[in-house]
């Protein structure tokens, strides 16, 4: 089924999204990495999630075709993703959707539910920050090291979100391409600055069991980023939950292990609950 790119208005920030497919809707909402975008995270995804359910695939603040406000004036904070990622939602008049998020796209979807759970249907939190913290004492990872754009930077940097995935010379291309723009650049640095100064991405658990959206918790049992005992602790967490884990796979799992995540994703979202 074909993508549309379309754009609207959420939050005061220009929004650009993909959409596909009919019925109830789905958000898919990608991660943080250097070069992520709707496109390169989710169309894959967006191809098989489009034959049952209405799918938007939107770029988070500050990356892909969205607005980037300057760091100057603006902070790129996960209260600042939670605030458009539900901008969005009510820009497209939906009235409940289930959410898809990946690490940070995770963390801005969790954030939905526990301020608007009225919003949320179903979740799904795919190697999902959230209980996520910075170690400042360590070596840079190659997450917050990326503050230009280079190729090979950006190969360490995919080799550090996955597990034995070998990415083509395309993608690697097209994702250094994007954060060739200044705006992006800009925006994607101060996101970084933001979390290490931070101390990580996460919410205290108190807040996270207040979710009462039934959640699939997908994690690679191979993620380096936000490893499997994460998962185990959003269910122990979340009441209505299920932990899916996958073999031989990292933090990308709908690029890496693309069959196995989509099966179980679309079972999750078809079930009677």
């Amino acid at each position: 089924m074909e993508m549309e790119s379309k754009y609207v208005e959420a939050a005061g920030l220009r929004t650009h999204y993909l959409h596909a497919g009919s019925g109830r809707p789905v958000i898919l909402v990608h991660g943080g990495g250097a070069g992520a975008d709707s496109h390169g995270n989710w169309k894959d995804t967006i191809r098989e999630f489009s034959k049952q359910y209405e799918v938007f695939a939107i770029d988070m603040v500050g990356f892909g075709k969205t607005d980037k406000p300057d760091p100057a004036g603006f902070t790129y904070s996960t209260q600042a993703r939670v605030k458009h990622l539900i901008g969005f939602i009510e820009a497209m008049d939906l009235r409940k959707v289930s959410l898809v998020g990946n690490s940070m796209g995770g963390s801005a979807s969790l954030g939905v539910a526990m301020e608007r759970p009225e919003l949320v249907d179903r979740l799904i939190l795919m190697g999902s920050a959230g209980l996520s913290r910075y170690d400042k004492t360590g070596a840079p990872q190659p997450l917050t090291a990326y503050k230009s754009p280079d190729k090979e930077a950006m190969r360490k940097l995919v080799k550090h979100l996955t597990y034995s995935y070998e990415p083509s010379e395309e993608m690697l291309d097209y994702r250094v391409r994007l954060t060739s723009d200044p705006a992006t650049l800009a925006a994607y640095v101060a996101t970084m600055g933001w979390i290490v100064d931070q101390g990580g991405l996460f919410y205290e658990e108190a807040d996270i069991a207040r979710v009462t959206a039934p959640t699939l918790i997908v994690n690679g049992k191979d993620d380096k980023v936000n490893q499997v005992w994460k998962a185990l602790k959003f269910s122990e967490l979340i009441k209505p939950s299920w932990v899916y884990l996958i073999p031989e796979c990292g933090h990308w799992a709908m690029i890496e292990q693309p069959a196995d995540f989509n099966a179980a994703s679309l079972h999750f979202l078809g079930k009677q609950l």
